[in-house]
């Protein structure tokens, strides 16, 4: 008897992690079916040692997981395949798209498309290098796996999202057809599948002191002097528009018993129109009197070295308040923003002779990146206002009068202020390998693997700042089209934030633009072109004995890095200007498998690997010319190296069950962490050179240990149960110069959270199936923005679905997302200073799959 479903779906994980000779863990494509797992991440999520975060960078979540990473390291360092070659992804938010360029995008990934997915945890000389500390692989469906000559499923659905109130449709169709020959097949997967997204949030953008900013205030006010005070507090409601639409196509042809051909292409596109309207309390320009000095002394709290709470009178209590403002109003459209993904690979299998077979792959990969940003400013007169912080406990509560109204005046004089581009990354890869596979004579030693790679990566940056035209001034505001938050805008959140604040609609803002403003020229200093060739070789052969089973091997891996950017240069031009640098790497790596005892399974691996710096670290620029501050890329940091190692204990006492315990050591060279500097750079907001306060990537060491647990039994009845839990210890161990670790002696590591837990449950039988899953992360530092540490607070989510067969062939879905409807919280360099609060909402999945 075949056993399906969930019990079938366990059963074949269980069985593919056993008989592996390395530490992997797998997923297959029924797991995923019976849960509300809507990208490869969400499915992820629950493997052990794994990590999942809602957005690429410090942005918040938006309710869909997108970033994966192992063992509390930053994504960065971990590789994504897909069918065991490279996969190039975009970004739609900004920042990622100036900074990132490694990590991909799980949003561009359906998890329709799955066959399986495994997760090597450690270093394999066949698996391509660039993973750190482990590698995920993507496998599709091949057209000759299927047992029908003609088969396809297609699912139809919608997603209500609690906080939008929006239902949108969700459509994936598959048809594989092969001829009775069984030696030509053709399969076509396509998707679409659109969400309404809304995310209430308060932001706290600029946590400073006074003593710079407001230097007559805390002269006045000696109280004030060093203590950090909340400089834009924002109430921020963000909308957006999300469509997956793409598909996979795979042809493959057995010429004969010795020659095969696979060719498979696979495109996805996001696309992410989105507007985030963020009505900001700025007592910076009611202490400084907008930067002149001789501003208000307010009354206010401190606890520590933070400003609690801050108030300031309704009317003026100076001579002249006239260039003062209480609050600003920043409506960010991206009426453009999406990201994709696309790749083409030729595979060919070649058996020489019995003992002899090559594998051959040819291909090319491109993700694009790219987002049309107008930012529409206005200042409002003074008219008071005061916060009152409540720690990371919830949203602080803010108060500006008049916020419900329109006005224009204040700090800015009258008028509309505008900044914005249109930013586009191409990331590129193309690549050619040759594999081959030796069957020896050898009784210990059955299999020798080997192969060769070369690949050119390239990345560009394209960058086209907004000019704003003299007629767009106060004249020009679209009055006509104003409207005001939601009236349960922040009721998510537990209040604390605006009520019914002014602000403009996307598409007044899209059309204002598009009469007053225009993109052209050419930020140099945002723009960089790298290049980077790289090849590399390895050997591994397998062994085997009656105790002992497992691989060993080396690989060798060269890579060129071609930096090219814009520098300033002493006449107040740009010099273009490469940076070059070539490493090489050798990566050893042994992987051990050892029968313990009937159903025990003892495994020991060793490993050094190496993952390239992120590319927009190397050359990125991304500034906040409010604040000046910004992070500059470095093109002189060099590859992260990892030595690993990993002793696992796996007892499979039941079917379908299984104990297992890993204990794992990783010591990085070369980690990247953030030090502090300054540089000056063309401030687009002053429209004159700046001197900024900036964060520069640079390389460390770092180490990270830890130790997992898995626990999986089928129960009786239809019914199991799942649980893992990791715990990981890391931190940086070198002492980077003008790094935090140097500085104020805080090592933390970016991505690492100790506590890392799953919780699971299901039942099954022939027409029912239910299953509930709970997911925690533990407090981490979530990375560096404005020059601040941010640090997103733990967080558990709960999903489940109940799927119902009508027939063999037809089957009813009930799925639902965050139902617990989690609150993201975030804080900057301690938990009494708050960074923001965001909710999404929860999302309910219906769906109808007819299988044929």
């Amino acid at each position: 008897m075949i056993v399906t479903g969930i019990r079938g779906s366990v059963q074949a994980s269980i069985n593919q992690k056993r008989n592996s000779d390395s530490i992997v863990e797998v997923v297959t494509a029924e797991d995923i079916g019976k849960m509300p797992d809507k990208n490869v991440a969400d499915s992820l999520q629950r493997v052990p040692g794994v990590n999942i975060a809602t957005a690429g960078g410090t942005e918040g979540g938006f309710g869909e997981n997108d970033r994966v990473s192992l063992r509390g390291t930053p994504s960065a360092l971990t590789l994504t395949l897909l069918n065991g070659h490279s996969v190039s992804s975009g970004d739609w938010f900004a920042d990622n798209i100036v900074g990132g360029g490694r990590s991909v995008s799980y949003s561009l990934l359906p998890s329709d498309i799955i066959k399986r997915v495994t997760v090597y945890k450690g270093g394999q000389a066949d698996v391509l290098e660039g993973g750190a500390t482990g590698v995920v692989d993507i496998e599709t469906r091949k057209p000759l796996e299927f047992k029908e000559n003609l088969s396809g499923s297609v699912s139809l659905g919608a997603v209500k999202s609690s906080l939008s109130g929006k239902t949108d449709p969700q459509m994936s169709a598959l048809i594989n057809w092969k001829n009775p020959e069984n030696n030509l097949g053709v399969m076509l997967q396509v998707f679409d599948q659109k969400r309404t997204l809304r995310r209430d949030g308060q932001e706290f953008l600029w946590w400073d002191t006074l003593d710079a900013n407001a230097p007559d205030i805390v002269a006045k006010e000696p109280g004030l002097k060093g203590k950090y005070i909340s400089l834009l507090t924002g109430s921020a409601w963000f909308e957006q528009e999300r469509e997956r639409r793409g598909g996979l196509l795979d042809v493959q042809f057995k010429v004969n018993n010795q020659l095969t051909f696979d060719v498979n292409g696979f495109t996805s596109r996001l696309n992410a129109p989105n507007v985030n309207h963020n009505y900001m309390q700025v007592p910076i320009s009611m202490l400084s009197n907008t930067w002149a000095g001789g501003g208000i002394v307010p009354t206010y709290t401190v606890s520590g070295n933070t400003v609690t709470s801050i108030s300031f009178p309704t009317t003026c209590p100076i001579a002249d308040c006239s260039r003062m403002s209480s609050g600003v109003q920043d409506i960010f459209a991206r009426p453009v923003a999406y990201a994709d993904s696309k790749f083409l690979n030729l595979e060919a299998e070649f058996k020489a002779s019995d003992k002899l077979v090559f594998n051959g792959k040819l291909g090319t990969t491109k993700g694009v990146g790219h987002t049309e940003s107008v930012g529409f400013e206005i200042w409002t007169p003074y008219s008071g206002g005061s916060y009152q912080l409540h720690g990371i406990d919830g949203p602080a509560t803010v108060v500006i009068p008049g916020s419900n109204v329109y006005s224009n005046g204040g700090a800015n004089g009258h008028g509309i202020s505008t900044f914005g581009s249109t930013v586009t990354s191409t990331d590129k890869e193309d690549y050619a390998q040759l594999d081959g596979r030796w069957t020896t004579e050898w009784a210990n030693i059955p299999t020798v693997k080997f192969g060769v790679r070369a690949a050119n990566h390239s990345r560009s940056l394209e960058f086209i700042p907004i000019q704003q035209s003299p007629l767009g001034n106060e004249a020009s505001f679209p009055t006509s089209s104003l409207i005001n938050f939601p009236s349960d805008f922040g009721s998510a959140l537990g209040g604390g934030v605006l009520s019914g604040a002014w602000t403009l609609p996307m598409s007044a803002v899209d059309a204002w633009a598009k009469q007053y403003t225009t993109f052209s020229g050419h930020g140099l200093q945002n723009e960089f072109t790298i290049k980077e060739p790289t090849q590399s070789g390895y050997v591994m052969a397998d062994l085997s004995s009656d105790i002992v089973s497992g691989n060993f091997g080396v690989r060798v891996t060269r890579t060129q890095e071609k930096v090219g950017r814009n520098e300033p240069n002493a006449a107040g031009g740009y010099d273009a200007v490469v940076h070059e640098h070539t490493y090489w790497d050798v990566l050893p790596s042994a992987n051990f498998r050892i029968d313990l005892a009937k159903d025990f399974v003892g495994r020991f691996s060793v490993s050094r690997t190496m993952a390239r710096p992120e590319l927009g670290q190397m050359a990125g620029l991304d500034l906040r010319d409010i604040q000046k501050t910004g992070t500059v890329g470095n093109a002189d940091l060099t590859p992260i190296r990892s030595t690993n190692s990993d002793v696992a204990v796996e007892w499979y006492f039941a079917p379908k069950s299984m104990v297992a315990v890993d204990v794992f050591n990783m010591n990085l060279d070369s980690y990247v962490t953030f030090g502090s500097g300054t540089g000056v750079y063309y401030n687009q907001s002053a429209k004159a050179f700046t001197t900024y306060n900036v964060s520069t990537p640079v390389n460390t060491t770092a180490a990270v240990r830890g130790i997992e647990f898995s626990y999986i039994q089928s129960l009786f009845g239809g019914f199991g149960v799942n649980a893992n839990y990791t715990y990981t210890k890391g931190h940086e161990t070198g002492k980077a110069p003008a790094s935090a670790c140097a500085t104020v002696n805080n090592c933390d590591m970016i991505g690492l959270s100790k506590n890392v837990y799953n919780l699971g449950a299901y039942f099954e039988n022939d027409k029912f199936s239910a299953r509930v899953a709970y997911n925690y992360r533990s407090t981490f530092l979530n990375g560096v923005d404005r020059r601040s540490a941010v640090y997103q607070l733990g967080v558990g989510t709960v999903s489940a679905a109940v799927n119902y067969n009508l027939t063999k062939n037809i089957a009813l879905s009930l799925e639902g997302k965050d139902l617990n409807d989690p609150l993201l919280r975030s804080y900057a360099t301690s938990p009494d200073q708050p960074r923001a609060f965001y909710k999404n909402g929860r999302q309910f999945f219906f769906g109808l799959r007819a299988t044929m």
